[in-house]
């Protein structure tokens, strides 16, 4: 799967966004290195702790069904440019340190840097 393919998954799940405080919705698209992709929307709570994002839901679908390698993930927003906040470039980490990280503004203008470039310094026992 392309970059823009997975991109374009990405936005296609941001439609499912709960995000009624913000208004920010967010849609992720995590690639497996099984070839499996996972979708995942920002989940917002008025607790505003119990908020989820895109990123982290992906992730959580994939990793309970047994995934635990990952090559990439596409970001999108309704603000342009969506990178992953510092919550979840942590937890991403965890799994992937080379993951590569795709968002842009659209599927023609997208931009990338591999989580390690993200967090340079991310902790991992």
């Amino acid at each position: 799967m392309n970059d823009k393919e997975l991109f374009l998954k990405s936005r296609e799940a941001a439609k499912n966004s709960y995000a009624p405080f913000s208004n920010f919705n967010v849609g992720a698209a995590l690639l497996a290195k099984s070839g499996t992709v996972y979708t995942g929307v920002n989940v917002e709570n008025s607790s505003l702790g119990g908020t989820i994002c895109a990123e982290r839901t992906a992730f959580t679908k994939a990793i309970s069904e047994g995934e635990r390698e990952f090559d990439a993930i596409a970001i999108s927003g309704n603000g342009g440019e969506a990178w992953p906040c510092g919550i979840c470039r942590q937890f991403m980490y965890e799994f992937a340190p080379d993951l590569i990280v795709i968002t842009g503004d659209d599927e023609e203008h997208l931009d990338k840097m591999t989580l390690r470039e993200l967090l340079p310094h991310g902790f991992k026992l």
